[in-house]
């Protein structure tokens, strides 16, 4: 036998973490390394908007992309890739927040300022306006905050939205109604409770 109807072997030289590797590395879909090196920052940022503490960012960035991995052959390179992504931090947050029920969580805990330039009055209102903004989004529910954090802060389009969380592009206008609403609402009632202190 000549060998060619035989299934392929194994090279001898190739250790058994590559083998185990090759085994369950996904098909070609996209770049993960690339996607993982240019969209953390903004993975992690917008975990921070969906309400995920500061303390979690890092775990949670990582659990997001563990199932970009796995779902990389799924990924259309031709399309952009935030709105993919929003999705699965999405998921992400809403799974951490359902675990999370039982535990205190605090939107008072910010990221360190490391702007030498900034004088510390100014450092110490952007600190202010930050947990502000943080504490108006937590006020919004599930759904608003999805489509007002996807669409205000992440600046992605409504159809695209509409086409990920798979809703009628209508219902995405409409929870970005009462999401830009509800936070104008909690931002204002949260400074004058601030002014009070």
């Amino acid at each position: 036998m000549d060998g060619s109807g035989d299934a392929p072997q194994i090279s001898t030289s190739m250790s058994k973490s590559e083998a185990v590797a090759r085994m369950v590395a996904p098909a070609p879909g996209g770049d993960f390394d690339a996607i993982f090196g240019a969209e953390f920052g903004y993975v992690m940022r917008t975990l921070r908007f969906l309400g995920v503490p500061v303390s979690d960012l890092e775990d949670l960035t990582h659990d997001v992309f563990l199932h970009v991995f796995r779902h990389i052959a799924e990924y259309d390179p031709a399309r952009p890739a935030r709105p993919w992504l929003f999705v699965f931090a999405l998921r992400t947050a809403r799974d951490f927040r359902v675990r999370a029920r039982h535990r205190y969580l605090s939107s008072d805990e910010l990221p360190e300022v490391s702007d030498q330039r900034s004088l510390p009055d100014a450092i110490l209102m952007r600190s202010q306006a930050q947990a502000l903004a943080l504490r108006a989004l937590e006020t919004l529910s599930e759904e608003e905050r999805a489509v007002f954090v996807a669409l205000e802060l992440d600046e992605l389009s409504a159809p695209e939205l509409s086409e990920r969380l798979e809703v009628p592009l209508n219902t995405v206008y409409s929870r970005l109604r009462r999401a830009r609403e509800n936070f104008a609402n909690a931002a204002r009632r949260l400074a004058l409770q601030e002014s009070y202190r």
